[in-house]
């Protein structure tokens, strides 16, 4: 089933009363873009056409290759034109840093060419190819909190008592205008027609500095931030009129999981952005491989975002023969988390349908299902008998799109076989698509009764499990845990508890105390189906 796509555009572009551009706010950024220095660490990176990707969209899509950067990553740009600002004084304190990975980088390596001693505080969740490349560079590290907030709040505190100079990763002038270069090379590298860019959105520098640049000096291309739907800080603050922090972040693209967009990001981006676009994991891990595909090389979840932004745009203008930008802003990815990328990149792509279906138990029945899918090829079959009437089974069918999996549907429906939809499902993709053959009808009804089923991310560090087990009351017993790794800086748990009615208040006391990402899926009818 196709998702209705979200985005949410700025009012200046909406006609509806809000005051017009004040000028010389873009125009105050352009000195500092033209007079930022970057080039003493920076590369201009080029700027690269999509053919296989332009030639699906029937767009001309062309992507800028931040990726390429010293530390494959631009977030050096903005560190290093901060740290190349500083004051005697304030190069011989050492500066402090709070970052999930790629702007540690750019401290590290800028505070290196320096000669400037650096400490970046990182959660520790953060990735270890992240935390190895900011010591290579020579700075110091502290693993701190399981997020970029709590490793901010002890960065700050740090800074304070030791009098060092904090270099925020996106909430500063120096900063902005540093990352605002990419954009003084697009036009360089691309005067002709162009539609529209492109931005990956994490708390705001990158954006706002492409687009007080461009907008400035072609106000008629749009600028179209792009955030995860699980991390949408932009677009919430947007629609509010103000900015908001979110309750919880996802974790998939750790290069944007920010809570609250920077102050002077915001600022500029509510004058200067036109629109803000989503995009859901499965449509990034599509992004990953579409970039791939066209590059062959590999992006991080944050550096395909914008592709996968772009990609959904398209989808719902219906333009065709335009000329698109999308920035990809690093490669810092481990290695092991590729293996989620490529299972989840066919749903992304909408290439891949995945669906529970419900069969008569009774001998040809099976065979019967199968002749019914035709010749498609099947991804995944999971089936264990049941009972005696009936049985469910698990299902993915790989297909050329939306349409043909919805007309797949059409024709099983017109068979007799009743379907659920399970391609949105991310319990079932994650979890029960894994655990199909333990379900409750093997046990007494009176003990499985009062079993809820909740979804967690565990931070990936020692203790996690032990804390949550520990916070547990003594009489609420464990009847269903699925673990399984995906590279990732979380750990996805599915968890079933028997928990009884009248301990429930407990129950949710105990969820919000956990301070892990949480969500109830009794509901869900995969559970139902598989495992319920």
């Amino acid at each position: 089933m196709l998702r209705r796509r979200i985005c949410f555009t700025a009012g200046h572009r909406t006609g509806n009363n809000q005051p017009p551009v004040d000028l010389a706010v873009p125009e105050r950024y352009i000195k500092k873009i033209l007079n930022a220095r970057v080039y003493n660490v920076a590369t201009e990176t080029p700027l690269e056409a999509l053919g296989l990707l332009s030639e699906r969209l029937a767009n001309r899509v062309l992507l800028k290759r931040e990726d390429l950067q010293p530390c494959f990553s631009f977030k050096l740009r903005g560190a290093y034109n901060k740290i190349s600002g500083l004051s005697e004084s304030e190069a011989k304190r050492g500066v402090i840093a709070a970052s999930a990975g790629n702007h540690a980088q750019g401290v590290a390596l800028s505070a290196d060419r320096f000669g400037i001693k650096a400490l970046v505080v990182m959660p520790r969740t953060t990735p270890e190819i992240k935390v190895d490349a900011v010591r290579r560079w020579g700075a110091k590290t502290l693993l701190h909190g399981d997020a970029y907030d709590e490793a901010e709040t002890r960065a700050l505190a740090l800074a304070r008592q030791r009098g060092m100079t904090y270099i925020h990763p996106y909430d500063d002038a120096e900063v902005i205008a540093g990352q605002g270069t990419i954009a003084m090379e697009i036009l360089r590298q691309h005067s002709g027609a162009l539609d529209a860019v492109f931005v990956p959105v994490g708390g705001g520098g990158l954006v706002a500095g492409i687009a007080a640049y461009i907008k400035t000096l072609r106000p008629e291309v749009k600028i179209i931030g792009v955030e995860p739907e699980d991390a949408a800080s932009l677009h919430l603050a947007l629609r509010r009129g103000r900015r908001a922090r979110l309750d919880h972040v996802g974790i998939f693209t750790d290069g944007v999981a920010v809570r609250q967009v920077g102050k002077e990001p915001f600022r500029l981006a509510r004058k200067l952005v036109d629109e803000v676009v989503l995009a859901s994991v499965d449509e990034i891990c599509a992004a990953i491989k579409d970039i791939y595909e066209d590059t062959r090389s590999i992006a991080e979840p944050a550096g395909a975002l914008a592709v996968a932004g772009l990609k959904n745009y398209v989808q719902r203008q219906g333009i065709r023969n335009q000329v698109l930008i999308a920035i990809n802003s690093g490669a810092n990815v481990n290695f092991d988390r590729l293996r989620h990328v490529a299972e989840r990149a066919e749903l992304g792509e909408r290439r891949e349908a995945v669906f529970a279906v419900t069969i008569p138990e009774r001998p040809g029945s099976f065979r019967a299902f199968c002749r019914a899918l035709g010749k498609r090829q099947v991804t995944e079959f999971n089936y264990r008998y049941g009972d005696n009437h009936a049985a469910n089974i698990f299902v993915g069918v790989e297909t050329g799109g939306a349409a043909e999996s919805q007309a797949l549907f059409a024709q099983l429906a017109q068979k007799g076989y009743e379907l659920v939809d399970l391609s949105d499902n991310d319990a079932a993709k994650l979890h029960v698509r894994y655990m199909v053959g333990g379900h409750t009808s093997d046990i007494a009804t009176s003990d499985i009764a009062e079993e809820l089923l909740y979804r967690f991310e565990f931070p990936e560090r020692p203790g996690a499990l032990l804390n949550f087990l520990d916070r547990m009351k003594a009489d609420w017993n464990i009847s269903l845990f699925h673990y399984r790794n995906h590279g990732a800086a979380f750990g996805r748990v599915l968890c079933g508890m028997q928990v009884p009615k009248d301990k429930r208040g407990e129950f949710q006391a105990f969820l919000e105390a956990l301070g892990y990402n949480y969500r109830k899926e009794t509901d869900n009818p995969a559970y139902r189906m598989f495992l319920g």
